[in-house]
């Protein structure tokens, strides 16, 4: 996703393993750019399952069957369930160690360990009851269907807290603006210097993911269908256009496999898919271009 940059100040800055741009109409102060590097560095510490002093981690070596619940957990575990729903199960916050198995380890060592594995059903084995947050059997729980979009509103929040005017949060991939319409080109995922299409976000969100991005070995990359533990091969990217990144993140990943189309149309949200043999769908309606 290719993003112009808005007139006025620009901070950029790496956080939980991708790189950030804010744009303001005015410079943030101090006072802003730590409470965006605190809330950042705490949600990382709270859901990272490759830092040993995260609760997931804690939950998935068995060190712990409950934990603090964070206090992103109930909206986004409420999120997956649609999710699940949805897509019939192919999407699912256990899909860590299926990730792990393939290589996207805490080491990230990038060498399969064993065959593709189903996720574990997550209903059945975690919990989140009177503020804690429980496993039946250790779990690597993995909210990356939806997490950078969580984010992405919740430093959006901070810093309109902090600034008036326009305002811009783009994380790789993952972006929400408010204020000045802002016009957007759908990067083609076999050729960064290409645009499928283009899109105007209006005090809203929009949200990509594709299979070259966190791609490793002979056909891996880390959007995989929770059912069979392999990665997806019908779709190569998607885009998709919602009221808050969480939800236009977490569409991104449902419109990889069927039932993410009708989930949008629930939501009354937008969407671009391409397929792997280049053929590219579209929402009806899409308030963009999809060039031929």
């Amino acid at each position: 996703m290719t993003t112009p940059t808005a007139t006025g100040s620009t901070w950029d800055f790496a956080a939980i393993g991708t790189s950030w741009t804010i744009d303001t109409a005015e410079p943030l102060s101090t006072l802003a750019r730590g409470a965006v590097s605190g809330l950042v560095e705490q949600f990382d510490r709270d859901w990272s399952r490759f830092r040993d002093d995260s609760p997931v981690t804690a939950l998935a070596q068995g060190r712990a069957a409950s934990v603090p619940a964070p206090v992103d957990a109930d909206a986004m575990l409420s999120l997956y369930d649609e999710l699940d729903r949805a897509t019939a199960g192919a999407v699912n916050p256990l899909v860590g160690d299926a990730l792990a198995r393939l290589g996207y380890d805490a080491r990230l060592s990038l060498a399969p360990s064993g065959e593709p594995e189903r996720s574990p059903s997550w209903r059945e084995t975690v919990s989140l009851r009177e503020g804690r947050l429980s496993v039946t059997a250790p779990s690597t729980i993995d909210v990356g269907a939806l997490g950078k979009g969580r984010l992405v509103d919740l430093v959006l929040a901070v810093v309109r807290a902090h600034v008036d005017g326009d305002v811009v949060v783009d994380a790789s991939g993952d972006l929400a603006a408010c204020g000045t319409p802002l016009r957007v080109g759908l990067e083609h995922p076999y050729d960064p210097r290409l645009a499928i299409g283009v899109v105007t976000v209006t005090d809203g969100a929009l949200c990509a993911s594709a299979i070259n991005r966190r791609a490793w070995g002979d056909g891996l990359h880390h959007v995989l269908d929770a059912r069979t533990g392999a990665p997806v091969r019908a779709f190569a990217a998607t885009w998709a256009l919602a009221d808050t990144a969480m939800r236009a993140d977490a569409l991104a990943t449902a419109l990889f496999f069927d039932g993410g189309p009708e989930l949008a149309a629930s939501w009354k949200a937008h969407w671009v898919r391409m397929r792997t043999d280049g053929r590219v769908e579209w929402s009806p309606g899409f308030p963009g271009e999809v060039f031929s």
